[in-house]
């Protein structure tokens, strides 16, 4: 190919709605799960947000992600050095956005285009479904210690301001002794 062609090639590829990502979001539609696309208001929009489940999804391509070991990933014979900075930018930032996204509570999982090929898609669905439910529960079961440790608080305040008022009656009690001096 030429380098115009492969230019034009490589301008023609889509950031959203690719099929990989179709074909798992029709997968994970199926199964009951209902999702936030490419949201805006998270690091690295990520392809699929279950809020419900606090898990996002990124379904990488192999070749822009540098999937390493697939036969999918392999360097461009011309402009290596271009292509390899790339993948390794793509990589970096990668790294960044999901390390962001833990930090917020949110649970990563990665989904390489080649694990959507149709001899491994029943697999990948499966295994990403328990992930989802995983993620889920790890975030119910962290959300009710929260709830309980507020509702511990709140009784230890209630506890705290009781005593308070019973010895603020006491030294009013102890004020209004006839044989008290000020």
């Amino acid at each position: 190919m030429t380098s115009e062609q492969i230019s034009r090639c490589m301008s023609s590829n889509r950031a959203i709605n690719t099929g990989p990502e179709l074909k798992l979001r029709h997968a994970l539609w199926h199964l009951g799960f209902r999702y936030r696309m490419n949201d805006k208001k998270l690091p690295g929009s990520p392809d699929i947000v279950l809020p419900k489940y606090r898990t996002v999804i990124f379904v990488h391509g192999c070749f822009w992600h540098g999937h390493k070991g697939c036969k999918a990933y392999t360097v461009p014979k011309t402009n290596t050095d271009f292509w390899t900075e790339k993948v390794a930018r793509n990589q970096q930032r990668d790294q960044k956005v999901w390390r962001q996204l833990e930090a917020k509570g949110w649970a990563v999982i990665i989904v390489w285009e080649c694990q959507l090929k149709n001899a491994v898609i029943e697999e990948t669905i499966s295994r990403v479904q328990g992930e989802i439910i995983f993620s889920g529960e790890h975030f119910r079961k962290a959300q009710e210690e929260r709830q309980i440790a507020r509702e511990a608080y709140r009784q230890e305040c209630r506890a705290r301001k009781e005593r308070e008022s019973k010895l603020m009656a006491e030294i009013k009690q102890a004020k209004d002794f006839p044989g008290h001096r000020d």
